[in-house]
């Protein structure tokens, strides 16, 4: 087994010039008080999922990080808002570094961290690390969407949240890496509406599961994973209308005999139609109905501008190059008028 494993790296040597997740662990490392920081940031994030915590979790950020510049400002302004609303929401940062894609395209910084086609993973591995840790540094945690698996050991240190798409939530490998991973996961409701793919796959994600996957050498390895005991239920609307207001809610806790598990509301894609300007007024009206709905958490793209555009040699500072995002000043507004919200929500409680 030795001389195989020795064969098997020698191989990795010779023929693949990527970092393995140990090298760029060690090349790119999370200081121990920011792993004790980290841990801090997962365990808010559970205890509010599990209702201990009665703040609102804000997952909000670009659709997908393109420029580290204009991530790190959106951080800044971030951690500067946190301050003003911690009494009542707590926000960590969107920073997806993987794109799905329904056909082609751009797949994401992590792949293309330079935007030209030249799919530089291992220079998109080492910067999205990097810009991982700079906002970690600043004192936020950061959310991304888990997409390949084989990427999760290089940021399993390092994320506070995260997510299984619509389109992998009925993937079986995708149940089973989320089953190890060390952080709260949720899964979203399918694009055609269906929200028994997203309950089966939090059943499965919170057991026990051996599987074929990658270890931090880089090397094939059956793993074994606990369960995550905080997976939940993301409703991000569907192709055939949204599914956020507390009537759909209530439809869907009716067909699960009465229950659901924790649930965070995407306020964009299907529950917008995929109109980024509309987010503010999905947001107030979660926020009205959660007394009835008792929704945990909500998602948001957002960047410092508003819409979206192509990737070009021209391209506007601070503005998404794939989903329409609401820019920083509208989501700055709305994210305080919601903590004034729930502030009264608050005194009506314990009135």
């Amino acid at each position: 087994m030795n001389a195989l494993n020795n064969a098997l790296e020698q191989t990795q040597t010779e023929e693949n010039t990527v970092h393995l997740p140990q090298q760029l662990k060690k090349y790119l490392p999370l200081k121990q008080e920011l792993a004790e920081q980290v841990q801090a940031h997962r365990t808010t994030i559970e205890k509010i999922l599990s209702g201990e915590d009665t703040r609102l979790l804000v997952i909000t950020g670009p659709c997908s990080i393109h420029d580290p510049k204009s991530a790190l400002e959106y951080a800044e302004k971030l951690l500067e808002l946190q301050k003003h609303v911690s009494d009542h929401i707590f926000l960590v940062m969107r920073t997806y570094i993987e794109k799905p894609r329904t056909t082609v395209g751009w797949k994401g910084y992590m792949y293309d961290p330079n935007l030209d086609g030249s799919s530089d993973l291992q220079l998109g591995l080492e910067k999205s690390r990097e810009l991982y840790l700079q906002i970690i540094e600043m004192g936020l945690p950061i959310a991304s969407e888990i997409l390949s698996p084989m990427a999760t050991a290089y940021f399993d240190d390092l994320l506070a949240w995260g997510a299984i798409g619509a389109r992998t939530s009925e993937s079986q490998i995708h149940r089973e890496i989320s089953s190890l991973m060390p952080y709260s996961i949720g899964f979203k409701n399918g694009t055609d509406g269906s929200i028994q793919i997203a309950l089966d796959a939090i059943q499965s994600a919170s057991n026990q599961h051996q599987f074929l996957g990658m270890n931090q050498k880089g090397l094939p390895s059956v793993l074994q994973s606990q369960g995550n005991p905080f997976a939940h239920l993301i409703l991000r609307g569907a192709n055939t209308g949204p599914n956020y207001d507390a009537q759909s809610i209530e439809k869907i806790r009716t067909k699960n005999n009465g229950q659901l598990p924790a649930l965070v509301i995407d306020c964009s894609h299907g529950n917008s139609s995929k109109n980024p300007l509309s987010q503010p007024d999905i947001l107030r009206q979660i926020i009205a109905e959660k007394p009835q709905t008792h929704v945990k958490g909500v998602m948001l793209e957002s960047h410092l501008f508003d819409g979206n555009q192509k990737i070009s040699c021209e391209m506007k500072y601070g503005q998404s190059v794939t989903d329409g995002c609401l820019g920083w000043d509208k989501t700055h507004a709305v994210l305080l008028e919601i903590c004034e919200m729930l502030q009264e929500q608050s005194f009506r409680r314990t009135a």
